[in-house]
């Protein structure tokens, strides 16, 4: 075994201890609980060496060393594979999640399942419109002259708009009308993302009958507000109070760490910048001073895309202290964004 590959050993088994216990980590320690396979001296010699490289320091006057942003880093870029979850753990995720009834059910149970499964604070993105396809645009009679427009999009996200269809649509005449429109939109429509969606779907009232303009105009101009109109991106959280059972590793207090979350433009900002590789395959982790806000800086953000396939909508993970559980922790995010995005094939 070469020095350097044995120092990296100390260095995870410095990791693994620190996350475990919390206290600072000597090289008695160190021989007592890891069969590192070489004496006392050369335990001493490799701390030595990693504390000169940066990656383990001495807080205080304390005998023992503790990881530093870079010595997690270069544990987690060392991690070779993710521990695999348990039979029982994928059941009870798969179980958990097929409980939802929409895209708002998904959402909630998601963080709710990833902060229970870490005891850290979940974090979740609602899938991008401007990233989103249409799945089907349904049209239905609910009065006398009135139709609800219900746009269904491949994430699962559904938009409704109720229109003035100029007349009473609810008999076999109007129901033939229906019909027609429900052809045209979803000819026009279907499979594409909103915007090319919305620029082919303005064509469609001139291109039918003459007595079906009308109800078409409206319906058009609906959609045309549910699919271009400017939203603010959404992100749900929970498991917040789980940052108090880490309140001892964060050196002044964990309320810039709450006034973080609080701002979703910077857990938006976060998801952009971790963002995953095209093949949704990558846990991507970001540690303590790599976050640019300085709130977070006492803080890991774990992180993966979610979506259909190749195609990711939004993102998902956790954040917590830097003395996390690496391995469990980005085994756990995967593991979720792979339910949920099998959930909106």
């Amino acid at each position: 075994m070469s020095s350097e590959q044995r120092r990296l050993d100390v260095l995870r088994a410095i990791v693994q201890d620190y996350v475990q216990t919390s206290e600072p980590v000597g090289s008695k320690a160190l021989l007592e609980r890891h069969a590192l396979g070489v004496s006392a001296a050369t335990v001493r010699n490799d701390m030595a060496t990693l504390e000169e490289e940066g990656l383990i320091t001495a807080p205080h006057t304390s005998a023992g060393r503790i990881p530093t942003d870079a010595g997690y880093r270069v544990f987690v870029d060392q991690l070779a594979q993710l521990r695999p979850l348990s039979g029982a753990e994928r059941t009870a995720i798969a179980q958990f999640l097929q409980g939802a009834v929409d895209l708002d059910d998904v959402v909630d149970r998601t963080v709710r399942l990833l902060a229970s499964l870490t005891h850290q604070v979940a974090v979740m993105q609602y899938p991008s419109l401007t990233r989103s396809l249409v799945r089907h645009i349904e049209v239905l009679p609910i009065g006398p002259a009135k139709v609800m427009v219900v746009l269904i999009l491949n994430t699962g996200r559904v938009e409704q708009r109720v229109v003035d269809a100029g007349g009473d649509l609810r008999d076999e005449a109007g129901e033939q009308t229906l019909s027609r429109l429900r052809t045209g939109l979803n000819s026009k429509a279907a499979q594409l993302p909103l915007t090319e969606a919305s620029a082919r779907l303005a064509s469609l009232p001139d291109e039918l009958e003459p007595g079906d303009r009308g109800v078409a105009r409206a319906i058009v101009r609906a959609l045309e507000d549910a699919l271009v109109e400017e939203r603010e991106e959404r992100v749900v959280l929970a498991g917040t109070a789980n940052l108090a059972r880490f309140r001892t590793d964060f050196p002044l207090s964990i309320g810039p760490v709450l006034e973080a979350l609080e701002e979703h433009v910077v857990l938006l900002r976060l998801f952009g910048t971790l963002a995953s590789d095209p093949a949704g395959n990558a846990v991507a982790v970001r540690i303590g001073h790599e976050n640019a806000h300085e709130g977070l800086a006492a803080t890991s953000v774990v992180a993966t895309g979610y979506g259909s396939g190749a195609d990711l909508v939004a993102g998902l993970g956790v954040l917590g202290p830097t003395r996390m559980d690496y391995p469990t922790t980005m085994a756990s995010v995967r593991a979720v964004a792979r339910y949920v995005s099998q959930m909106l094939a």
